[in-house]
């Protein structure tokens, strides 16, 4: 023991290579472009912070897409743009990111942030190259969320690394003196001020718009400065993790049917046989006219204009149903045969009731007119016959790829629906049937206040509307209108809150 103790050399045993800094934890191999997206990934956040996150979807969020779009194309370059279904998505999210510039219509904009919350990430962990299964297929969002998840914490001292690597350990330095030295002016500036214009007239004279503009948006830029720096670390961990993608380790592996025929064939007889009962009876109310209702106890007019919303809700039951038969099932034998004529029976009928639903809303609206919840009802109506349609396909070929054709049609016809003005179409339909005598009301707090902005220039057409309720209060219509051209004002008055509608509600050019 004694002489291995005496062996070692005077200096000791060997001592053990200091770890570089920032292996301390997880090594980060970051660059000169890492450390300008990190700086473009904190302007972003700042922006973000400053419009969306403050004032809520106007154009400003519109921006911040726009500014998304730049980040993570400088981080993956444009080469992943060489694949179809990347420009197309990318073209679909510029779109309904467009669509907070253009309109103002609240349910539009709540639906189109939820979809960009989902579409946003999902293309860009597809630019990346970091997922795994593709886009049509249904698991791929569980993938992408993981990934997502993984990105936003997973890199989280990658900022760091990138402000003190090694010879840019200096930059880093320098770059926080540089923000500690801009923090300290700021302080200082808006603390003498004050000071100096109490002290002189004239100073203060000349400065009065500088010290307003600064008692006005400095507290505000500050909370939007620190909001946007506390979610730049998250951000720009997810932006390295896309130029450094690494596909998840779960191994996906393509799930072969296995469930039995038999359950889906009595499911799907039991539901055939159900709605053949349920539309003979129907046909016996039609042809059989009020005489025969009237027999029943029925009002002809209650039964025609009620059940719509119902049978609209089944029918989504009935293709789910019948795309988990054809996808679960064993192909082979008399039973797949018989399970698939009872699905292609079903999607018949299923589009029986498309259309009668789409005959009772018919005369619904004949009666009360139109209303924004109605046109989605029809909107949703012709979707579930293009996708009963699509799934067509599915019965006839079983490997054809349904969520293939159904996520871009899906995609086109929700970008279609914010094409259309609806709140003006509802605005005129209601306006016209009150000026025909066929309406003695009109609903004017829905119009002004549930709507958008696109309905005020349908609404000046009710000169002979004096007085009315609206909110418990009693109005004359040009005030209401005011009200609603005033708000319209305010939103065009700030570049995040613009909007194409409430610039033309204004009565300014855009």
């Amino acid at each position: 023991m004694k002489q291995n103790v005496n062996a070692l050399p005077p200096e000791g045993g060997a001592k053990p290579a200091p770890m570089p800094p920032q292996t301390a934890g997880k090594h980060y191999d970051v660059t000169d472009r890492d450390r300008r997206l990190l700086l473009g990934t904190a302007a972003f956040c700042v922006l973000l912070a400053h419009t969306f996150l403050w004032c809520g979807p106007g154009a400003g969020l519109t921006a911040a897409v726009f500014a998304w779009y730049v980040l993570v194309l400088a981080s993956v370059g444009t080469a992943p743009l060489a694949a179809r279904s990347n420009r197309v998505l990318l073209v679909v999210n510029l779109l309904l990111a467009a669509t907070f510039a253009l309109g103002s219509n609240r349910f539009f904009r709540v639906w189109n942030c939820l979809a960009l919350l989902v579409l946003l990430p999902v293309h860009a962990l597809a630019l990346s190259g970091a997922g795994r299964l593709p886009w049509h297929r249904p698991a791929m969002l569980w993938e992408r969320l993981c990934l997502l998840l993984i990105g936003l914490f997973g890199n989280l001292g990658a900022g760091p690394a990138a402000l003190c690597a090694g010879r840019e350990r200096r930059d880093g330095r320098r770059i926080l003196a540089a923000a500690l030295g801009l923090g300290g002016a700021v302080v200082l500036v808006c603390v003498l001020l004050p000071v100096l214009a109490w002290a002189d007239a004239l100073f203060a004279a000349v400065t009065e718009t500088l010290r307003t503009w600064i008692w006005d948006h400095l507290p505000t830029g500050v909370w939007q400065m620190g909001l946007g720096l506390a979610m730049t670390p998250f951000f720009f961990s997810f932006l390295y993790a896309l130029r450094r993608p690494e596909p998840l380790k779960t191994a996906w592996k393509e799930s072969s049917p296995t469930l039995d025929p038999l359950p889906p064939a009595i499911v799907l007889g039991a539901l055939d046989g159900l709605y053949l009962l349920f539309l003979g009876v129907q046909s016996a109310g039609l042809f059989g006219g009020p005489e025969y209702l009237a027999r029943r106890g029925i009002s002809y007019a209650e039964w025609a204009r009620s059940g719509f919303f119902q049978m609209v809700g089944i029918t989504v039951l009935n293709l789910t149903v019948m795309l988990a038969a054809l996808s679960l099932c064993r192909r082979e034998g008399a039973l797949w045969r018989t399970v698939r004529v009872l699905a292609g029976l079903l999607t018949a009928e299923s589009l029986v009731l498309l259309a009668s639903a789409a005959w009772r809303m018919t005369l619904y609206v004949s009666a009360y007119g139109l209303s924004f919840r109605r046109c989605l009802t029809y909107w949703g109506m012709g979707m579930m016959a293009l996708l009963f349609l699509t799934a067509l396909g599915k019965i006839l070929r079983p490997d054809f790829g349904f969520c293939r054709r159904a996520f871009p049609l899906v995609l086109a016809g929700w970008l279609a629906l914010n094409c259309v003005p609806v709140d003006c179409l509802t605005a005129r339909d209601q306006v016209d049937r009150y000026l025909s005598g066929r309406s003695e009301t009109v609903d004017m707090g829905y119009l002004l206040y549930g709507l958008s902005y696109d309905t005020l220039s349908q609404l000046e057409r009710l000169d002979g509307l004096e007085v009315f309720r609206a909110g418990g209060r009693a109005l004359t219509l040009s005030r209401f209108l005011e009200e609603r051209r005033e708000a319209a004002r305010r939103d065009c008055g700030d570049w995040r809150t613009w909007s194409l509608s409430a610039c033309l509600a204004a009565g300014k050019r855009p």
